[in-house]
């Protein structure tokens, strides 16, 4: 249990700050779709008995890759790209649980308290600190990118870096995350927080602040129940962040 608060408190953070970069660019499905091909990652490593984060990681990060790239192919349908990735992960991953010896991608999927070793911890505090670090050391670049892309590349911003070394970060981010919040759920821990700060918040920066704040209470509250309850953690997580959602929706409601 205390493994899982450690890391579920680590991915609560760097979840919805690189969740709220992909809302204000109109980019949040793109958890989805690379969540699936992280998923064939996991299926991929446990048939070869090799560490499934490690193989997942590698395959979001082809996966983000090509997003990039067919979103150039698709510059009128940039969503097609979000689609043709989707299709990829969800056959691939078939295919690769269907050969068998990955009797624990299941545990991947939705998250697992049990599951959660010394060596999960050290991968997502070493990985996760530099997704923190890369973010701050990136901010002034990927804020203008966020809302306004042209004028960031007549400035000078070096966009095609940045847009494809973030894009690294978003499938670090789905690949250490499988473990505590499981690989079909990551997306929305990346996505609810930050529709729950979007309607408080004022500013970027209160955005940024509250999204992790939400971020943390979901998991924190989410890991405890599963704990007490016997119940999958991502989706005890997944529920506890659409509940606050809801909640605060309520609460401006009555104000207004």
């Amino acid at each position: 249990m205390q493994r899982s608060l450690i890391m579920g408190i680590i991915i609560a953070i760097i979840a919805p700050t690189i969740g709220l970069f992909l809302v204000l660019r109109r980019l949040s499905v793109i958890g989805d779709a690379i969540s699936h091909v992280a998923l064939a990652g996991a299926a991929f490593g446990l048939l070869l008995g090799i560490y499934p984060v490690y193989t997942a990681i590698g395959f979001s990060i082809i996966a983000v890759l090509g997003v990039e790239k067919l979103r150039k192919e698709y510059s009128e349908y940039a969503e097609l790209s979000l689609s043709i990735v989707l299709s990829a992960g969800i056959g691939l991953a078939s295919i690769l649980i269907s050969l068998g010896n990955t009797s624990g991608i299941f545990s991947y999927l939705f998250g697992s308290l049990a599951l959660v070793t010394k060596k999960d911890i050290w991968v997502v505090s070493i990985l996760g600190s530099f997704i923190i670090i890369s973010v701050l050391f990136l901010y002034k670049g990927l804020f203008y990118l966020t809302f306004d892309e042209e004028s960031a590349r007549m400035a000078g911003v070096p966009v095609r870096k940045i847009n494809t070394f973030f894009s690294i970060l978003v499938a670090l981010t789905i690949g250490i995350s499988m473990r505590t919040v499981g690989v079909l759920l990551i997306s929305s821990l990346m996505i609810l927080p930050v529709a729950t700060s979007l309607l408080i918040s004022k500013s970027f920066k209160q955005a940024l602040l509250y999204s992790n704040l939400f971020g943390i209470i979901s998991v924190v509250l989410g890991l405890i129940s599963s704990f007490y309850f016997d119940l999958a953690p991502g989706g005890t997580i997944v529920l506890t962040a659409l509940l606050i959602l809801i909640i605060v929706m309520v609460i401006n409601k009555i104000k207004d």
